[in-house]
């Protein structure tokens, strides 16, 4: 069923409204809810990718160059179709914190709109300062986005967890992960200690975000994990963007590999403080891997920068044998890049855990907007 501005059904009681609310995409579309007891007040809104909780979905997608015009659209779809709904109004926005679709989205889960207009900058800001907010935006376009376009153009299809996915003994997988890659998804603190020779590390909850820079929808992924309820997370994690293309899980992680006497590799990790104090004594290059807009609101003095999507195509111009820490926001992207460098003959890598959080936490120094040395 297609429903279009104002239009409704209703399901049993309730009654669902379409909201015509445009910006992040031309099409985009919230639904109102009204339940039976909650009289002619609204009870909840789904606002796909048009209001996040703390954020607003990134404006730049359909057309780069009318990143501008449409963050106009979405001001004013979100304060004529959405805002009047009232402030009970419960939201379930179609993404959480961490998503490529929006540059901020708050770590919270709930929020009523109530909350969102104390809090949400599209609400607490006027309509040209929001738009020149929107144009401020430097956030990476996942090369996944483009396929997921086709892919949810289709009626469905069925995934492949679990009847095509194999679980695979240590030695199985050995000879058959060279015919992909290895994608470890454990957290950035137990791949350095120990991990298969070349493999990327994707935090589990990163997959859905990074899984996408690293392979595409023919690349066949071999994976390891803490367990069986990570492996499923994980295949389904990457099968929601559009890739299920995942041939093989590690039979019992690590601990199988380790026990058959496997070769291993290990990354050093390190802290803020210690950072500081190579830093002090000229020992050491700062790599910092986070998006641009993070990188323009404050960086490390001295630190140069290149975004972790893009690091496998455009490495540091650093020599390979130098001592360099890598960090991001608190440790889980550095962790990616650190494995990036490591697959490409880097070989003194640190990741700095805690990243620039605990840095500022420490009050270590920081740069603002200003000069930049990005990465050659």
């Amino acid at each position: 069923m297609k429903l279009g501005d104002g239009e409704e059904f209703l399901v049993s009681t309730t009654r669902i409204v379409g909201l015509e609310t445009p910006g992040h995409t031309p099409e985009s579309m919230s639904y109102a809810v009204y339940v039976k007891d909650a009289g002619d007040k609204c009870w909840g809104v789904f606002t796909g990718d048009a209001l996040f909780v703390g954020d607003t979905g990134r404006t730049d997608l359909p057309d780069p160059g009318k990143t501008g015009e449409n963050a106009g659209i979405l001001y004013d779809a979100i304060h004529r179709k959405i805002a009047p709904l009232g402030d009970q109004t419960l939201l379930f926005p179609a993404h959480g914190a961490g998503s490529a679709c929006g540059g901020n989205i708050s770590e919270r889960d709930d929020s009523t709109l109530g909350i969102e207009k104390e809090t949400n900058p599209v609400f607490s800001k006027s309509r040209q300062d929001f738009v020149e907010t929107k144009l401020t935006e430097k956030m990476a376009r996942p090369p996944y986005f483009q396929h997921m376009e086709k892919v949810n153009l289709l009626p469905g299809r069925p995934l492949k967890w679990p009847s095509t996915v194999r679980v695979l003994q240590p030695a199985e997988f050995n000879s058959r992960m060279k015919e992909g890659l290895v994608i470890d998804s454990r957290s950035p603190e137990a791949f350095a200690a120990a991990h298969i020779p070349c493999a990327y590390n994707i935090w589990l909850e990163g997959l859905p975000a990074f899984g996408g820079w690293v392979c595409n929808e023919n690349t066949r992924i071999f994976l390891v994990t803490h367990g069986p309820e990570d492996s499923k997370t994980a295949v389904l994690s990457l099968a929601r963007i559009g890739i299920d293309t995942v041939d093989g899980i590690l039979a019992n992680g690590m601990e199988s590999w380790r026990d058959k006497g496997l070769p291993l590799e290990s990354i050093t990790t390190t802290n803020a403080a210690e950072t500081a104090s190579w830093m002090q004594q000229g020992l050491v290059h700062i790599l910092d891997v986070r998006d641009e807009y993070e990188w323009d609101e404050k960086r490390i003095p001295g630190a140069v920068h290149a975004y972790v999507g893009h690091l496998e195509e455009q490495l540091p111009s650093l020599p390979k044998d130098s001592k360099i820490v890598v960090h991001c926001n608190v440790g889980h992207r550095s962790g990616l890049a650190a494995s990036i460098l490591k697959r490409n003959g880097f070989t003194y890598i640190h990741n700095m855990l805690g990243g620039i959080t605990a840095w500022e936490k420490l009050g270590l120094p920081l740069e603002g907007p200003g000069t930049s040395k990005k990465a050659d």
